[in-house]
């Protein structure tokens, strides 16, 4: 599962953090209970289902036969989980004839007395008559999961315009058990087939193969798909809706893309590297995609980032971009990369537990790094990774074990540590015992559990089997311990006895020292000479000979420590190791130190180097990094800036560009913001219409009317309304708002409820102004449950209450009672 997160930037502190700092606050605590594997007395077998959909209500109607056996010792009884349902019927089924059984029923378990005591492996058939009823389940959700009752009706009624009618299923953790009974555990595993009986002009999507349709007179059509390999309960998977299905393929398996009908056009170029993505997993795995067919759906209001439900991915709506959009960056690939390779870790070999859920999404996450390694290069791997550490290093998570036993609710594990740390851990295995034996123990490790359930012991057996060596003390630190080192790293060189000098102190918090194989290059010149040694103790210090003193010594020369760290590089040390040390992250502290000292011309020159560096992302670096407030700098940069802002040929780098030229405020640059207005980026006609406004604002708004009446998106759209708000054109006040209430709920729109604001608080026209409020007020209203408390926030306190104030003043009440008409009377009585 991919984690979602959702940005106000300059308003509010991100969500993720909020769940993050929850989280690390709880599972501190000492009642924490110890969380056990789940028992298994009763194993699944198969499961097959019959289902139909009743869209007024909600409502599933259900019919489950699921075949099991006791595990090892001889049982009589059975406890399935089956949440907030309607139990019409419970029997045993064998062959053509079946007999009611008694059961218990609490709301949340169904306990079923069988009409026997089974042994071990003994198989039986149980068959249960049921509803499910999800919208009356109240289930807790994660910082991965909004919320989880499991099933999911989408404007069923079709009362919400310009929104479709869906239904899916989101099974992680344990939201499978809403939708049809089950053991929802994770260590559990079962064969699957499903009958779905929806409307005929909706398709559909499950796991497996969909082996036959038929059309019903009652105007439905009941799909049959199957699926023959077992999987985990909480894999199973349902979608309905009106999508367009475009087919691609690898090795003669189906791959399918499940689309809005805007976007069919467009979805090849959204998920079209899946198939290369297959085969690269594929080949380094050792190990061919395992599944019959790959599919992946986008779904609307979906509560998380995306879903592995085995050869079944959903994503969230994010994930569908216009070409436009796509002109600057498919965000959305690490994302597809990371679902995908679930379908290897996750769900041919599952976790045993969710103490274990770093061998799911450890793994998962590491994939991004792997597949912007491969497809985009190094330095696009390598910057995956970095984020990720940082992020990890942000989250205050450093109290928690990567393998938890203690936790107060499941949901808690999905965090920074599972995700961020947990794929740092396997970057720096991987450069530990080499690329070769990794991958071969990756290979061992699915091999030997494949379709079975795992914990982080066995990945350890794994490498050891492979490379030799006693690995108990890695997994013991960072699988099984908290935290990361914090390291002190001081150089010196001594002329009298030619010998280099590197001391090493361990300081992070606590007691507990880290046992780190660290790289440590000493480069003359671009001429470098690697030493590897250990760094162990609370200080280490180490001597190398060295005839005159080194440019550069640059501690972990491969950049793969995940620490914090401090250094007494010098300026010159750091341009050295910018030009010489060749890896991402060396440029990157290299840029990022040289952006401390702008004073300095030395670095101002190592920036200016650094906006034709080879990789973009270091040149979008370096030109948020220059300080264009600072006369001599601005001088220096002017010329690559005009060039980069024409020539360069990533359109992120280039809308950098023509952001900073902003700062010169020259007429004589209105050409070349003319010309960008109309490029195929939104992120770069946008920068260049706001940049047009300062230097010649008749232009922009007459370049702005013209582009208002063509399709318009993120920062092109934001500076559209921008420049007509400026501009005090109330005549546009219909196009601001079409647009706005137009725009489905996303970072877009959280970003533009700010313009729309400025807008309404200029306006004079009170059927505008009212308009407005009322637009602002449904984006409120309408927010998802995880975005609601942030949403009022911003709406009442920092703009209803601010527009209402500045009305006031300017003697326009009727304007200001009916702002503070919508704004909820516990919030309105606290006044401005």
């Amino acid at each position: 599962m991919q984690k979602m997160c959702v940005y106000i930037a300059a308003v509010l502190i991100s969500l993720q953090a909020i769940a993050q700092d929850e989280n690390s606050s709880t599972d501190s605590l000492p009642k924490s209970p110890y969380q056990a594997t789940a028992t298994k007395i009763n194993d699944l077998v198969h499961t097959k289902l019959d289902v139909k959909f009743d869209f007024s209500k909600s409502y599933l109607y259900g019919k489950a036969w699921i075949t099991l056996k006791p595990h090892f010792y001889p049982t009589d009884s059975l406890q399935l989980d089956a949440k907030g349902m309607d139990i019409k019927k419970v029997s045993l089924v064998k062959g053509n004839n079946s007999k009611d059984l008694k059961y218990k029923y609490d709301g949340w378990f169904l306990k079923i007395n069988l009409d026997k005591t089974y042994k071990g492996g003994e198989e039986y058939t149980v068959y249960i008559d049921y509803t499910s009823k999800p919208n009356e389940v109240k289930v807790k959700g994660s910082a991965a999961i909004n919320e989880a009752k499991g099933l999911y009706f989408i404007n069923p009624l079709g009362k919400e315009k310009d929104k479709p009618t869906e239904v899916w299923t989101q099974g992680e953790t344990e939201g499978s058990s809403v939708w049809f009974p089950t053991i929802d555990r994770p260590n559990q595993k079962s064969t699957e087939e499903i009958y779905m009986t929806v409307p005929d002009k909706y398709v559909t999507l499950s796991n497996g193969k969909l082996t036959s349709q038929k059309k019903n007179a009652d105007g439905t059509r009941t799909d049959y798909w199957k699926m023959d390999l077992p999987h985990a309960p909480y894999l199973f998977f349902m979608g309905v809706g009106d999508f367009a299905i475009v087919k691609d393929s690898y090795k003669g398996k189906e791959v399918s893309y499940y689309v809005d009908k805007p976007y069919a056009s467009v979805a090849r170029k959204i998920f079209g590297n899946t198939p290369e993505m297959m085969g690269f997993y594929s080949k380094i795995l050792g190990i061919e995609y395992p599944w019959v067919k790959y599919s992946q759906m986008v779904g609307r209001d979906y509560v998380s980032g995306a879903m592995e439900n085995t050869t079944a991915t959903l994503h969230q709506e994010s994930a569908q971009k216009d070409a436009r959009e796509l002109t600057d960056e498919n965000a959305w690939e690490s994302t597809i990369a990371h679902e995908l390779f679930h379908q290897w870790f996750g769900d041919l070999v599952t976790t045993e537990s969710w103490s274990n859920l770093t061998l799911n999404e450890s793994f998962a996450n590491y994939s991004e790094v792997l597949w912007n390694e491969y497809k985009y290069g190094k330095d696009a791997g390598d910057e995956q990774n970095y984020k990720d550490m940082e992020d990890y290093l942000r989250s205050n998570s450093g109290n928690k074990d990567l393998v938890r036993f203690y936790y107060n609710d499941k949901e808690d594990m999905f965090d920074a540590v599972s995700y961020n740390k947990g794929g740092r851990i396997l970057h720096m295995l991987r450069n530990y015992v080499g690329d070769s034996a990794f991958f071969k123990a990756l290979n061992l490790y699915l091999t030997t559990n494949k379709f079975k359930s795992a914990e982080a012991t066995q990945l350890r057996l794994a490498f050891e089997d492979v490379t030799g060596r006693d690995l108990n003390w890695y997994w013991n630190q960072w699988y099984y311990g908290a935290g990361n080192p914090s390291l002190d790293i001081n150089y010196s060189y001594d002329n009298t006895t030619h010998k280099a000098q590197v001391i090493v102190k361990q300081v992070q918090e606590g007691d507990k020292i880290f046992k780190l194989p660290v790289a440590i290059d000493i480069y003359k010149g671009a001429e470098k000479k690697r030493y590897n040694v250990w760094v162990e103790n609370k200080t280490d210090t180490f001597y190398f000979d060295a005839a005159t003193k080194p440019d550069l010594i640059n501690f972990d020369g491969d950049k793969i420590l995940l620490t914090e760290k401090k250094e007494n590089k010098t300026l010159d040390e750091y341009i050295h190791q910018y030009k010489y040390a060749s890896n991402y992250v060396d440029r990157r502290e290299a840029i990022d130190f040289a952006s401390e000292h702008q004073e300095d011309p030395k670095a101002v020159a190592l920036l200016k180097l650094a906006l034709k560096d080879k990789y973009d992302g270091l040149r979008k670096l370096a030109l948020n990094a220059i300080d264009m407030r600072n006369s001599n700098v601005a001088k220096e940069m002017e010329s690559t800036l005009i060039d980069l802002a024409k020539n360069d040929p990533k359109k992120l780098v280039k809308a950098a560009a023509i952001e900073n030229l902003r700062f010169y405020q020259k007429a004589e640059y209105a050409p070349i913001f003319k010309a960008a207005v109309n490029d195929s980026s939104y992120t770069v006609a946008g920068n260049a219409l706001a940049a047009l406004e300062d230097v010649d604002n008749i232009a922009a708004l007459a370049e702005a009317k013209r582009l208002s009446a063509l399709p318009a998106k993120g920062r092109l759209a934001s500076a559209i309304s921008t420049v007509m708000i400026e501009a005090g054109d109330e005549s546009s006040a219909d196009l601001i708002l079409n647009d706005f209430e137009k725009m489905p709920f996303s970072q877009g729109k959280i970003d533009a409820v700010q313009s729309l604001a400025v807008f309404i608080a200029k306006a004079k026209n009170t059927d505008i102004v009212k308009r407005g409020v009322d637009a602002i007020a449904a984006f409120r209203d309408a927010s998802p449950e995880s975005f609601k408390d942030d949403a009022n926030k911003l709406v009442n306190e920092y703009i209803f209450k601010a527009i209402a104030k500045r009305k006031t003043a300017e003697g326009l009440k009727e304007q200001a009672d009916y702002i503070l008409s919508k704004i909820p009377s516990t919030d309105s009585k606290k006044g401005f």
